[in-house]
Parts: C-alpha cells; structure tokens; sequence
C-alpha cells in the first residue's frame, strides 16, 4: 500500500487528506477529535509501535472540514444540514476504509473520534479485528457532571463563579474567561503541550467544533449534548479497548461501567495522562495499545 500522502475524493465530490505510515498486514486507522481536530496526534503511532515491537500499517486522515481536507461552506444551511451529522461523519470513516482499501482492521478514536469508533464497531463491526475507544464516554451528561467536578477543583469558586456568569451571557470571547480556559486545558487536556503540534494559526475547524461541541472543551452547547450511546454498547461484539488518561476531562468511573457493558472490553489508564494521553505519557499509551492489538492477533485476548 501507497505510504505517505493520498488525496481521496468522496463519492460527494469532497476531496480528504490521508497519510499512511509504517508497515506490515495490521492495519489501524486512526480518527481525530474535536470535532474539527485534525491528524497530528497519531503521526508518531506507527514509529510508537514498533517501538513496542509491533510492525503496523496506521493509516489518518483530516475529517471533512478539517486542517488539510476540504472546508464545506457551512454557513449555507443546506450545507450544514447534510454534513454536520453524526450520521455523515460515521459513513465517512466506512468510506474511507472503502477507498483505502482496507479490511479486518483496527479502529482507533481519540474523543469525538471514540464516539465515532463506538458508532462504527456497532454499525460496521464486521469489518473490525479490534475497536479501541480513546478518552471517550458514551453518556455526555457523566461527562457534563464530571468536567464541572474538574473546573470546580482547578479553580478558585470565584473563577468558577465568572465562568457561569460569562456562559451564561454568551460571552465567550471574554479575555479572563479564556485564560481561565487556558488553565484547564493546561491542566486537564493538552498536559505535555509540545511544541511539535503548535501553530502559528488556529488548526481546529470552529464551525464543525461550534456545532458540536461548543466554545471550548469545558461547555457543551452544540449536538453533543445530544449524545447517548449506552443502550448500544452491546452492539459492539468486537474485542475493544477502552483508554483513558488518570488526569483528564472524561470520567475514568463512566469508563469502568463501559467496560463491564461491551461485551468483550478491556480498560486501561495512562498514569499522568490528560486528554491527549498519547502525548502526555506515550510509552504507557503505546504499550497498553500494542499488547490489546497482539493479544487480538494471538488470540489472547480476555476481557
């Protein structure tokens, strides 16, 4: 298979950026978050691997809207309608596997990314070896409980206290609100921050993130408040990995109880690890991922 940079045009006239790293007959293919994230977390993923001894093919790509792919013209509601979907972005990630060319594969899914893996391994599991969830929940309001846990412990009541005011108001593009958002994620969601993925522009598409998730990472305001996924986990007959980091923005507790409800599930946490797991700690991160995805092709796989 073609290694580096393919440009693929979907059957909606679209065209996405992939890139597919390492080699070997174990495929991974890897989804970003946000939504409106892009690639760059899983550049290293084929090197981690083999790292661990593991020779895989780890194939990503920018999702519709995003970093390097084609940017719709969200602002035309027809447009935002058809495409800002959680039904869209699933049959977008079948497609690409389609026109890839790949099959009996491994899916990973950084947070939207994870739900997307959660909907796919129920939806298309037939074409999955193994799913492995990353730092993402299958019940939002756990996660709305959880994350004001988390703002409540980070910061003084007074903070917390501006935040809810300027929420409230709809001002996000307060100054103080936004360095208050710049704690949190320092603290909970990007805990490395290396310079390898800062830019000097914003990469995260805001119209697909404003439409999902909302102003940052801390506020729910868009679909996903929407999203509850827990009556399907066992649709996910798959073997699946659940990881998390021990210091982030989604409740290891929820995770745990997924766990016990898809049906062949494991989980495993990242000590010092936010949201970004696979940065903050990537030794911990890949070695979890490697022995989930040799006991798959050994056949020694318990839950």
């Amino acid at each position: 298979m073609k290694q580096g940079t393919t440009i693929i045009t979907l059957d909606n006239g679209y065209h996405l950026w992939t890139n597919t790293q390492g080699e070997g007959d174990i495929h991974l293919l890897a989804l970003h978050g946000g939504p409106g994230g892009n690639h760059e977390y899983w550049e290293d993923t084929a090197q981690q691997l083999k790292k661990q001894g593991l020779n895989v093919q780890v194939h990503m790509y920018d999702q519709l809207g995003s970093w390097y792919s084609d940017q719709p013209d969200y602002s035309d509601p027809k447009i935002a309608d058809k495409y800002l979907t959680y039904d869209y972005f699933l049959d977008e990630v079948e497609e690409v596997r389609q026109k890839l060319g790949i099959d009996q594969f491994y899916l990973i899914g950084q947070s939207w990314g994870g739900a997307l893996v959660q909907m796919y391994a129920a939806k298309y599991g037939q074409h999955l070896k193994g799913a492995i969830i990353s730092s993402m929940v299958d019940n939002i309001d756990e996660y709305v409980a959880h994350v004001n846990q988390v703002r409540e412990e980070a910061l003084p009541a007074d903070a917390v206290a501006y935040m809810k005011k300027q929420e409230a108001a709809n001002n996000y593009d307060d100054p103080q609100y936004q360095k208050y958002v710049d704690v949190l994620n320092a603290g909970y969601v990007d805990r490395k921050q290396p310079a390898a993925i800062s830019h000097l522009i914003p990469t995260m598409s805001r119209p697909v993130y404003g439409a999902f998730q909302g102003d940052n990472e801390f506020v729910i305001t868009g679909k996903l408040k929407e999203w509850q996924f827990e009556s399907h986990l066992s649709e996910i007959k798959v073997p699946t990995l659940l990881t998390f980091g021990e210091h982030e923005t989604m409740p290891v507790a929820t995770a745990k109880r997924m766990a016990t409800e898809i049906p062949h599930a494991r989980l495993v946490t990242t000590p010092e690890g936010g949201h970004h797991h696979m940065i903050d700690n990537a030794p911990v991160y890949y070695d979890h991922l490697a022995t989930f995805i040799c006991d798959v092709e050994n056949d020694q796989f318990n839950d």
